[in-house]
C-alpha cells in the first residue's frame, strides 16, 4: 500500500524567511505594476499621463513595467526560479530610468534606495541558503570504503 502524501523535506527557518522576502517583493511589484498601468489608462495623474499623451520614452517606459512588474510578481509569489530573474529587468528598468536619464523621467529616490536594498538582501539571502546547503552536505556525507 502506497503512502497517501509525498514526503516533503520541512523548510528550514532561512527558507521559510526567503519565501516571505519574496512574497513581500511580489507584492510591492504588483504595485508597481497596478501605478503604471493606472498611469497608461489615465486613471492617476489626473488623466494626464494617458498613453496617448505621453513622450515617446514614457510610453515605452511605462508599457514595459506594466507588463513586466506583474510577471515579476506571479514568478516571486510563486518562489520560481525565473521570478527574481523578472523582477531584477523590471527594478533594473525603473532604476535606469531615474539615474541615467532623469531629465527625461524624473528622480524617483526612493524607488532607486529600494530596489537597491532589495538586491543586498536577495544576494544576503542566497548567501545564507548556500552557507546552509553547504552545511547539510557535510552533515549527510558517509564514509565508505
Amino acid at each position: 500500500m502506497e503512502p497517501d502524501s509525498q514526503n516533503t523535506p520541512i523548510r528550514s527557518l532561512t527558507e521559510t524567511i526567503f519565501v516571505l522576502f519574496l512574497r513581500i517583493v511580489a507584492l510591492a511589484c504588483l504595485w508597481f505594476g497596478l501605478q503604471y498601468w493606472a498611469l497608461l489608462v489615465g486613471f492617476s495623474h489626473d488623466g494626464m499621463g494617458r498613453f496617448d499623451l505621453l513622450a515617446t520614452p514614457w510610453r515605452v517606459a511605462a508599457t514595459g513595467l506594466a507588463v513586466v512588474f506583474p510577471v515579476a510578481a506571479l514568478g516571486l509569489w510563486l518562489a520560481g526560479s525565473w521570478g527574481p530573474v523578472m523582477w531584477l529587468l523590471a527594478a533594473g528598468g525603473q532604476m535606469l530610468m531615474f539615474t541615467v536619464w532623469p531629465e527625461v523621467f524624473g528622480r524617483n529616490p526612493l524607488a532607486v534606495t529600494m530596489h537597491s536594498a532589495v538586491i543586498v538582501l536577495y544576494l544576503l539571502f542566497r548567501l545564507a541558503l548556500w552557507i546552509e546547503g553547504r552545511h547539510k552536505q557535510e552533515r549527510i556525507t558517509v564514509d565508505l570504503p
